[in-house]
């Protein structure tokens, strides 16, 4: 009885064995040994550059001691206007000023009609930056510096707003204030 249940039991582990490597992989696809370029090309479509050349073309990327007399529209750089964006988590206040740092005009979310935690979007931002783009313009200013200061949502929609208006920004700096000496944080919450 108990050899006749072992060769039964054989029976079918054979069985199961022989149909689970029944079946052979094919090769779907044979490897083509034309296809191998003979010299590296590199991936398709990249190019080779000469670096000199570019760094060359980015050599008027960063000021230098004779950026101040650089002619925009006939103005040199230091005497064109600057148009500060101050930045906040509540609001974006926009001061346009000469070179000489004198407040022609200012606007502010505030003033575009956008009240409480709406004044501090980025579409608010952008809306006050087009309104007083238009306005720079009615006074005579076509070409602007830009001074960014601040951390807040309205940063780079503030900029845009500026183009959209209408206004040629020549330079973008941010003038953003690091604390050395920080506030103490706030105790850690208990749970």
């Amino acid at each position: 009885m108990l050899s006749a249940i072992r060769n039964t039991i054989r029976a079918t582990t054979n069985s199961i064995v022989r149909s689970i490597y029944t079946t052979t992989p094919q090769a779907t696809e044979k490897f083509d040994h034309k296809r191998i370029p003979a010299d590296d090309e590199g991936v398709q479509g990249e190019k080779i550059i000469d670096l000199d050349s570019v760094l060359k073309l980015k050599q008027n990327l960063f000021p230098t001691l004779e950026s101040d007399n650089y002619l925009f529209d006939g103005v040199p750089y230091k005497d064109l206007p600057i148009c500060n964006i101050r930045v906040t988590h509540n609001n974006t206040i926009f001061t346009v000023t000469d070179s000489a740092g004198a407040v022609k005009f200012t606007r502010s979310c505030g003033m575009e009609g956008f009240k409480n935690t709406k004044k501090g979007t980025n579409i608010a931002a952008q809306t006050t930056a087009i309104s007083i783009a238009t306005k720079a313009i009615n006074k005579g200013y076509k070409t602007v510096r830009v001074r960014v200061r601040g951390l807040g949502p309205g940063r780079l929609s503030a900029v845009k707003g500026l183009q959209m208006g209408g206004l040629d920004i020549v330079s973008v700096t941010d003038n953003t204030r690091v604390s050395w000496n920080p506030p103490r944080p706030r105790k850690a919450k208990r749970l």
